[in-house]
């Protein structure tokens, strides 16, 4: 099912808030150079990991860079918030990639279709589950995220987590996190 019917909303373009960012950052090396596929400058992933130190190269369809068409940069990590009716291709494209990668999705179904069972059943994968539902925002002017989806969000990376499953406590009440930028590239 699609994010935007189960959100009501007619796209499944929704911004992740900083405290579903936060669990992720102690697992990066650091000052590593992160493509942020599905962000634009606006996006708090781009933001976050520019401001722990990493550099960031970003792209976004509505510029023009479709992450199944353009060449994946030269980077350590792959990070984002995928759009949930793509997961099954973005999916296999990221382990096409063979680079470690952190992918924030529902945890719904993700392993209920034969496609991407075996997708992951053939691939190096780690999972890590928060204590607390995401909430998105539907757009970055929000002061918080008005998008509450009835299911729980988890990373889904390769190569990353120290172990298989991981768990993770987040503070939901992190909603915005706006920090000074010195660098960002795309």
């Amino acid at each position: 099912m699609k994010m935007d019917k189960i959100a009501g909303s007619g796209n499944d373009e929704f911004y992740t808030p900083y405290y579903a960012i936060e669990p992720i950052l102690k697992y990066l090396k650091p000052n590593s150079l992160i493509w942020c596929p599905f962000d634009t400058e606006d996006s708090l992933f781009v933001k976050v990991l520019s401001n722990h130190g990493h550099r960031v190269d970003y792209s976004h369809i509505e510029n023009g860079e479709n992450f199944f068409e353009i060449t994946s940069p030269d980077c350590d990590y792959i990070i984002s918030n995928p759009p949930y009716s793509m997961k099954n291709e973005v999916f296999e494209r990221l382990f096409e990639l063979k680079k470690p990668f952190a992918m924030l999705v529902g945890v719904v179904g993700i392993f209920e279709s034969q496609r991407r069972f075996h997708l992951f059943k053939n691939n190096i994968f780690e999972i890590m589950y928060m204590n607390k539902r995401v909430a998105y925002f539907q757009d970055f002017l929000e002061a918080k995220p008005s998008k509450n989806p009835p299911f729980s969000s988890v990373y889904i990376t390769s190569n990353i987590l120290p172990e298989k499953i991981m768990f993770e406590e987040v503070d939901n009440k992190q909603y915005l996190y706006l920090p000074k930028i010195d660098t960002v590239h795309n």
